[in-house]
């Protein structure tokens, strides 16, 4: 599949609440500095899965049981979560809540608060199936909001307004059926009648949504479903969020109904909206594939195209896996343990044309080719969080090196 030229369009921002940094609203008019800065805390263990901005606070999830601050040697109990200053990176010392499980999702709240999703069952002792709201103050529940995810895990989320989506494999919200996908009150957590959309027909044994991203009028949904409420959508799909009842859109693509390698029957991963809602990109997993599939590769979609839809562009890595991605405007960040971009002839090596890109990289909005930055990651499992705001790029994973530096699982990009 051959790059094509698209129109550059105007950026309409999303509107979200003041100091809250939500995926797909930042709009940056350059590309980030290669070189991280020296404040962010370290996370000594296991991985990083998920950051959120609330204010001027970062909150960090992931399963990790110890943190510190940059230059100090005084190790902090943190269990799966924790939160630090953004202008200064110390890490706040009266939020740290007891989570009894990995924390797969984040999403701000208001008034100086966090939603968390994952596999966690408590919170400091209070039950919490799956899904909580913290304060920020003190690390404690929010007793008025009671969602709890049944008969599987949370694995992504986001909110607007009033409004917080889940995804994962679970199978009730409370005691109201919903398969994978869910809306709730964002104050207390009632499951929203006029939301039923049901993904089906699974490739595997369960229903599970990988990533969801709100743009303008539209929740993009990717997992291993290859059906929406009956509808043809094979691993990806979008929902009109404008109608009294949530719909399926008519977008829709067979870019995914290929298969990959036999070990991922499901491989779309992380998705996110350009900051105007105009476009999309969808960075998938799979092992080679060779240029006809898009297995391992980042691929932009039009989100108010016609009919069946093809990709505008792919960039393929050759045979390494592809978590996160973030869309400012100026680039398209992505995030694996790649070791290539703009290697569609690559299979586990360096095809025509290809360039070194290891464990993170950008690509061109609009030619879909590799962009010069090129900071480097230690490779490891790969990048599983990004949050762009207005100062930078987040990024979390699970290793420890960053713009060959050390940075701990956790680092930022500034704007130069």
């Amino acid at each position: 599949m051959l790059a094509r030229t698209v129109p550059i369009l105007a950026a309409i921002v999303l509107l979200a609440p003041a100091g809250i940094a939500v995926a797909g609203t930042v709009t940056h008019s350059r590309v980030v500095s290669a070189d991280p800065v020296n404040t962010t805390p370290h996370v000594l263990d296991g991985i990083v899965n998920a950051i959120a901005l609330v204010g001027g606070t970062v909150v960090v999830g992931g399963s990790f049981s110890e943190v510190r601050d940059a230059g100090s040697t005084q190790v902090l109990e943190r269990d799966n979560i924790f939160a630090y200053d953004l202008a200064t990176g110390r890490i706040l010392p009266d939020f740290a809540p007891y989570l009894d499980g990995p924390v797969n999702a984040l999403a701000s709240g208001t008034g100086g608060t966090v939603y968390a999703g994952g596999a966690f069952t408590e919170v400091g002792g209070v039950a919490a199936a799956k899904v909580t709201r913290l304060r920020l103050s003190d690390g404690s529940p929010v007793s008025g909001f009671r969602a709890q995810a049944h008969g599987g895990s949370v694995g992504t989320m986001a909110r607007r307004g009033s409004q917080l989506y889940l995804g994962g494999d679970f199978t009730h919200i409370g005691r109201t059926p919903r398969t994978a996908l869910a809306r709730v009150d964002a104050a207390t957590g009632a499951v929203s009648p006029d939301f039923t959309i049901r993904p089906g027909s699974p490739r595997g044994s369960r229903v599970k949504v990988y990533a969801l991203a709100l743009g303008r009028d539209r929740l993009a949904v990717d997992g291993n479903f290859t059906t929406l409420d009956g509808h043809s959508r094979p691993q990806l799909g979008l929902i009109d969020i404008t109608a009294p009842r949530a719909k399926v859109a008519g977008w829709r693509t067979d870019a995914y109904a290929a298969a990959c390698m036999p070990a991922f029957p499901s491989y779309v991963r992380g998705l996110d909206f350009a900051p105007d809602g105009s476009y999309f990109v969808v960075v998938t997993s799979g092992g080679p594939g060779g240029p006809r599939r898009l297995c391992d590769s980042a691929a932009r979609f039009e989100t108010y195209s016609r009919g069946d839809t093809a990709p505008t562009w792919v960039n393929f890595t050759g045979g390494d896996s592809l978590y996160s991605v973030a869309v400012t405007g100026a680039a398209v960040y992505v995030g694996g343990h790649q070791r290539w971009l703009d290697n569609p002839g690559g299979s586990d090596s360096a095809g025509p044309g290809a360039v070194e890109r290891p464990g993170i990289g950008a690509i061109h909005p609009v030619t879909g080719k590799a962009l010069a930055w090129n900071p480097t990651r230690e490779r490891g499992i790969g990048v599983k969080a990004f949050l762009a705001h207005r100062g930078g790029l987040l990024v979390g994973s699970d290793t420890i090196r960053l713009g060959r530096e050390y940075h701990a699982r956790i680092g930022m990009f500034p704007l130069p």
